[in-house]
């Protein structure tokens, strides 16, 4: 079991219904591929040590779990996902890290 964990960061508010659908095409599209067991997402808890961050501060954390190593190479090459992702740009900037590893 690989976990892909995407730590999102918006470079301005988004609404919540929108933060809502941004999530949910991206469930849509991961649990749909047929490549990925399980999706979930929270929302960042805001602290006032995030003021501090060195890099950016997280929206949401949104992480994948996969069967293996074929299954998360798939997921990065998906009909869709830069689709997705340059609609959602264009409408809410934002930054995207990720770390793939093993269950914590």
């Amino acid at each position: 079991m690989i976990q892909h964990t995407m730590i999102v960061s918006f470079d301005s508010d988004v609404p919540e219904t929108e933060l809502h659908q941004y999530l949910k095409d991206i469930e849509s599209l991961m649990m749909g591929s047929g490549r990925v067991e399980s999706f979930s997402a929270r929302q960042h808890i805001r602290v006032p040590g995030d003021d501090h961050s060195p890099l950016f501060v997280a929206t949401v954390i949104v992480q994948l779990d996969l069967a293996d190593l074929d299954a998360l190479n798939a997921v990065f090459d998906m009909p869709g996902i830069m689709e997705i992702s340059k609609r959602w740009q264009a409408r809410y900037p934002y930054k995207v890290v990720w770390a793939n590893h093993e269950a914590l």
